[in-house]
């Protein structure tokens, strides 16, 4: 038997400015990888992996 738990929570407005500010950070960082992967692909038909992409965005 499976089981799944569903969590609610209620930010308060600084909580919510945090967590709006690291989405948005978070879905920067992983548009930038994706276009990194996707660029070397269809230029020179180049596999990037993981510790190829985790690389490139700490440099």
């Amino acid at each position: 038997m499976e089981k799944a738990y569903r969590y609610r929570f209620y930010p308060n407005a600084e909580q919510e400015l945090l967590l709006r500010r690291t989405i948005g950070c978070v879905r920067l960082v992983f548009n930038r990888a994706l276009a990194c992967r996707t660029e070397a692909w269809y230029e020179r038909q180049e596999r990037v992996d993981y510790v190829q992409t985790s690389a490139m965005l700490t440099s």
